[in-house]
């Protein structure tokens, strides 16, 4: 039985990142959400474009004020909204009214916003005298043309769509989304879209929807076929499909050692090379890792809970390679935090704990679930991180830091 660490870097060496040039596309900015870039973006513009004033008030030239017996200036007649094309030039011993954004009048220099001056008449009283410079941003100041503004493999966010929305960039290049097909087997699932009465034994095939919302999270296309009986004719049938249509290929249940397990057998006479049974992990140990050509294929556990952490732990960071990502997407992101409750594990296997993470004065505290049965699927409702207990680890007290992996 592998470690989770040994897991991760297994999965990690067989995934074959998507090329740059045969898998990327050119989309326009406003469909970018959550894409990966292929190359890196520069600047085609000075950020700011021109100089510019950062607050309501007056431009003036700082060296004017040097002369004045008192802190009075002549006010100028012209005024600078935002957006004005023209670019006005101060008159000499003068200031002129400028708005945020306004383009700094020729010969200017400093900029006081309205609240510290009072105009009276055509005369501007200054109740402070500004600093040289203040409150002027400058040509360049944030980014010069040319400069670079993104890195290839930076993963496009609001942000970011902002700041190249600014910089003119309609059109980028980005990797194509991963297409991730997804199975359900048993016996017992019934599809959602079932009108037919639950029948003792059947339940709804959740696990389908989750990984569905899972995978569009990570970014990738979630291709589902359905929930597929224990059936061995049936079952190969469908792998087979998804196997040619899917980038990664994820099947949940059948990977045990129950009689209707078929999922390794199936892999096997597919050709596949099964790299990964089972993780010394709780919950989620068994887990079938296995290669047919250049496609990945993950059988997860079919306990609700089992197939999120399988995901969370493992797959999530294989599509993140797949899809040319920075290498920082492919980890999880850990931290330290203050359980609020005693945590407990058997300490045989590398156990994760949900719960939900919250901050009090700043620090980060845990707040773990009442039941963590890995069919429980109601109890991780509202859980956006997991507790980590490692290998013989048996107990972290109430009030004691824990290691803590976001989701």
């Amino acid at each position: 039985m592998f470690s989770v660490a040994e897991v991760e870097q297994i999965i990690l060496n067989l995934v074959q990142p998507f090329d740059p040039e045969l898998d990327s596309e050119v989309i326009h900015l406003s469909r970018s959400q959550n894409r990966i870039l292929v190359e890196d973006i520069h600047s085609p513009l000075d950020f700011p474009h021109w100089h510019n004033s950062a607050m309501d008030g007056y431009a003036l030239r700082y060296a004017d004020l040097a002369n004045l017996s008192e802190l009075k200036i002549a006010i100028a007649t012209a005024q600078i909204p935002a957006g004005s094309a023209i670019a006005q030039t101060l008159p000499q011993g003068e200031c002129m009214r400028i708005f945020t954004g306004g383009r700094l009048p020729i010969g200017a220099d400093t900029v006081i916003m309205q609240e510290d001056t009072e105009p009276i008449d055509n005369v501007l009283y200054l109740k402070t005298k500004p600093s040289q410079g203040e409150y002027v941003r400058h040509q360049g100041e944030f980014i010069t043309a040319g400069t670079k503004l993104i890195n290839a493999g930076t993963k496009i966010g609001a942000t970011k769509i902002g700041a190249l929305a600014a910089a003119r960039c309609q059109q980028i290049k980005v990797y194509r989304q991963p297409k991730i097909a997804i199975i359900s087997t048993g016996n017992e699932l019934v599809s959602l879209d079932s009108s037919s009465p639950l029948q003792s034994g059947q339940i709804i095939d959740s696990n389908l929807h989750t990984l569905s919302a899972l995978v569009t999270q990570s970014g990738a296309i979630a291709m589902t076929f359905g929930a597929i009986p224990d059936h061995k004719a049936k079952l190969i049938e469908v792998m087979q499909q998804a196997i040619a249509t899917a980038d990664l290929v994820i099947s949940t249940g059948g990977v045990s050692v129950g009689d209707y397990d078929y999922i390794d057998e199936l892999l096997a006479s597919l050709g596949a090379d099964i790299h990964v049974r089972s993780i010394a992990i709780k919950p989620g140990k068994p887990l079938t890792v296995a290669t047919i050509g250049k496609i990945l294929y993950f059988g997860v556990p079919g306990n609700p809970v089992s197939s999120m952490m399988s995901f969370w732990r493992f797959i999530r960071g294989a599509i993140a390679k797949l899809n040319g990502g920075n290498p920082s997407y492919w980890y999880p992101q850990f931290i330290k935090a203050t359980t609020t409750e005693d945590l407990h594990a058997q300490g045989r296997r590398e156990t994760y704990l949900w719960g939900h993470l919250s901050y009090q004065k700043g620090h980060p505290v845990f707040q773990p679930v009442k039941n963590y049965s890995s069919g429980n699927l109601i109890s991780v409702i509202g859980a956006n991180s997991l507790a980590v207990m490692r290998v013989n680890q048996t107990y972290v007290p109430a009030g004691d830091e824990c290691i803590i992996m976001l989701i």
